[in-house]
């Protein structure tokens, strides 16, 4: 049998876009010779559509696209991801062949943990198909199906499935490609059968998806591999025959198969013979990248999805010459090309000349617009405005956060005015603990940086310039001790403990939920503990309204971490 894995880049929504993606890449694996075309899970609509779903014009709007693509399945049996109303909704993947929709296999097992909810939307399914190429039987499951240890992946391997396809849109954090295919090797060996994972690819708001779709042989072996963060087709050709070879020695399946009453009634569909093949395709086993590699293009991804599946042609960053916004500037130049990317310098009486001067040079080096904005009588026509009524006050974070607004507005304005998307440059580590202004630098549409700690900023910026052979970012930007400039000789460390030291007990109480006690236990500086508890504690009603961006860690702010702004529970 030869497999097509259509690793693919669906928008939400847009049901004929994806449709003409769908057609296209089925083309693609036809031409290839491909008896089985794969796309991912709810490809025909993409992932996730959300409330989109609670549209009953949107559901019938797909089912009408989902008979369009089934009627190009002639010659070929087609596997795609769709939503589908029987009595209730399912989530379910449609197998199609001679130009029909032979079958719907319905998702079992619908995860409602970290981003997903799945269950405000889907029913579970609970049939059992057997699809007959040929000599082969295939079992097909969706997504979630597979993650789980047991059914129903175990019944349909005791039912005689040789290979498991797996449709999904698993999204991405660091490390999830690893964690993913090692969960695939391990179902390939319990199962005695081949695995064929096919993966979405693409930005999503908050969520990239990073392809790697894969197919492992029955004794966990990877025999191909797509490329991660891009589109592709993987072809590969599979002998099954060993299936059958193992199975016969393995007493394990045999005291399984007693319990075969347990499975229930398999229905099993043919979808004719294979295709006789002229040549033998050699899939490749691409590499994966290594952990900053990885991060770089997940950003470069979600960025120039966000750009082009929301349409905007450019966007606006406001760079002050600091490490945040120089990062935020050569990921968006990577996305989208540099004379897409503009940048904007908007010194005040407390910026140095060193910062003005690497905002300038920094927009040099990449070669982007640039253009200097100086907030100086601005920011005096506030301060007289609000003289009669701070009469009497010392001057504190109100004229620090004051400048920020003016800035934000500044860039809201060209924003306005261009139709730029404007990129803000805040931090995970800050937003952690509230170190941004509301209105300020959280002004935007879109936050590249929000899942990325400060370590990792400084990690990244250097990994660009390192990919690039030249200094994309000034060196003297990555050397520079972190400040926001918003008074006289301030650092970032008159306010916050050392990034390092910050950003470890910043991991381990938002992404691992560890409480006070713990972390005391765990080693961790009690006095950074608790400013940084404190701090993060105070700050969530700043992030609900903070803008969306790339999700890089498995638990990041919006989707997935979910605090009461009113709350008191402090541990």
């Amino acid at each position: 049998m030869r497999l097509a894995l259509a690793q693919i880049d669906p928008t939400v929504g847009d049901l004929d876009g994806n449709r003409a993606l769908i057609l296209d890449r089925l083309e693609a694996g036809r031409d290839a010779g491909a008896d089985l075309v794969v796309f991912p899970e709810l490809a025909v609509t993409g992932y996730p559509p959300e409330d989109l779903l609670l549209r009953p014009g949107f559901i019938r709007a797909a089912e009408r696209s989902l008979e369009q693509i089934a009627r190009a399945s002639r010659g070929v049996t087609l596997l795609v991801g769709t939503p589908h109303l029987d009595r209730d909704l399912v989530n379910a993947c449609a197998v199609c062949s001679g130009g029909e929709v032979k079958a719907l296999v319905k998702k079992r097992f619908l995860p409602n943990y970290g981003v997903f909810d799945e269950f405000r939307y889907f029913a579970p399914g609970n049939e059992l198909y057997l699809f007959e190429h040929g000599d082969a039987l295939v079992g097909v499951t969706v997504c979630e199906d597979m993650w789980q240890p047991g059914p129903p992946a175990t019944d349909l391997a005791l039912a005689g499935a040789q290979l498991l396809v797996n449709v999904s849109a698993s999204p991405f954090h660091v490390g999830k490609d690893r964690e993913r295919e090692e969960m695939f090797r391990t179902r390939a060996r319990d199962n005695n059968a081949y695995v064929a994972f096919c993966n979405a690819v693409g930005g999503q708001d908050e969520l990239i998806f990073d392809g790697h779709s894969c197919v492992v042989d029955d004794e966990g072996d990877v025999i191909a591999r797509a490329p991660g963060f891009e589109e592709a087709v993987l072809v590969v050709d599979l002998d099954l025959s060993s299936v059958v070879a193992r199975r016969l020695t393995d007493a394990r399946r045999r005291a399984l198969a007693k319990d075969r009453g347990a499975i229930g009634e398999v229905a099993t569909i043919d979808l004719g013979p294979p295709r006789e093949q002229a040549d033998e395709a050699r899939p490749q086993i691409v590499p994966f990248a290594d952990e900053l590699d990885q991060m770089r293009r997940a950003l470069v991804l979600g960025l120039g999805d966000y750009v082009a599946k929301n349409g905007f042609d450019d966007v606006l960053v406001g760079v002050s010459g600091g490490i945040d916004s120089a990062l935020t500037a050569a990921v968006a130049v990577e996305a989208l090309g540099a004379e897409r990317v503009h940048c904007v310098s908007m010194p005040s009486r407390f910026s140095s000349e060193g910062t003005r001067t690497d905002a300038r040079r920094l927009a040099e080096a990449l070669g982007c617009d640039f253009r200097e904005i100086e907030i100086e009588r601005v920011f005096v026509s506030f301060l007289d405005a609000l003289a009669p009524s701070f009469a009497g006050r010392e001057t504190d974070l109100t004229e620090e956060n004051l400048q920020a607004r003016i800035r934000g507005t500044l860039l809201m304005a060209l924003s306005n005015k261009f139709g730029w998307l404007l990129v803000a440059t805040g931090n995970k580590s800050e937003l952690s603990v509230g170190y941004a202004t509301l209105y300020g630098d959280m002004a935007g549409g879109f936050a590249l940086l929000k899942d990325v700690y400060k370590t990792d900023v400084f990690r990244l910026s250097r990994h660009v310039n390192e990919r690039a052979g030249r200094d994309l970012i000034p060196q003297s930007i990555i050397e520079r001790a972190p400040t926001a400039e918003l008074r006289a000789d301030q650092l970032d460390e008159d306010s916050l403990p050392p990034y390092p030291a910050l950003d470890r007990v910043l991991e381990a109480y938002v992404e691992g939920d560890r409480s006070l006690e713990e972390l005391s236990a765990d080693g961790f500086d009690p006095d950074v503990v608790e400013r940084a508890v404190a701090m993060i504690d105070r700050a969530e009603y700043k992030r609900r309204q903070a803008p969306p961006g790339v999700r890089l860690r498995p638990k990041a702010f919006g989707r997935d971490r979910r605090t009461p702004i009113t709350n008191r529970f402090r541990g």
